[in-house]
């Protein structure tokens, strides 16, 4: 019995960058396991099709002609629930980030990240994790050093650091002797906190600014 049309990673791209969409296109395309079933231009675009492509993970730049990554996002989730978003751009400011992490994205890299680190990301949100740039936990660490109010545990501030540092998942798993999917299972937690945490953020301001 032939197996090769199991379990393929159904992707779609949203990123106006003609070079940057056809790059993606090709090098997920090529790789065994995934296929880009469509690639747009714009949120307008794709979301005529989003429901029939019915993508697994959806790759979705930030600056987008018309409806932006950040508005398109929560459109996105209600569409597809169950879709997973990986943020992708070149955009590294905390309140872009900490925006997109409480709108459901499942991960936020930045454009100079290897093609073959896009790819294990896109593999590692369908097992359950949460991919992070260094420069993304950097920020985050940066963030909450000036907050002095940080939802994380000492554990995932330190896995968080090492992520910072540039080491892999492996890595931090041999040098704080936990296995490999404790260490993803710790990465995924702290995206749901940092979530949770820009969601409280808001509320907050809002009310301090008497908006709701």
């Amino acid at each position: 019995m032939d197996n090769t049309n199991e379990k393929i990673i159904r992707v779609v791209i949203i990123e106006d960058d003609e070079t940057i969409r056809n790059g993606y296109s090709y090098l997920i395309g090529a790789t065994k396991g995934f296929e880009v079933v469509n690639a747009y231009s714009s949120y307008e675009q794709a979301s005529k099709h989003l429901i029939s492509d019915k993508p697994n993970v959806i790759l979705l730049d930030i600056e987008l002609p018309g409806i932006s990554g950040v508005e398109a996002l929560p459109k996105i989730k209600h569409l597809l629930p169950n879709t997973h978003v990986l943020i992708l751009t070149v955009y590294e400011s905390e309140k872009t980030i900490f925006e997109v992490l409480s709108n459901g994205a499942s991960g936020y890299l930045t454009k100079n990240t290897a093609a073959v680190k896009i790819i294990e990301s896109i593999q590692e949100v369908m097992e359950g994790g949460g991919p992070m740039s260094v420069n993304i936990a950097r920020l985050v660490i940066q963030s909450f050093r000036k907050n002095q109010d940080t939802p994380l545990t000492k554990r995932e501030t330190q896995i968080l650091e090492h992520v910072a540092n540039g080491k892999s998942r492996n890595r931090i798993a041999e040098e704080l002797f936990i296995d490999l999917e404790t260490v993803k299972t710790h990465i995924k937690n702290i995206y749901v906190k940092l979530g949770v945490h820009s969601r409280a953020d808001a509320i907050k301001t809002a009310k301090e600014n008497k908006l709701i």
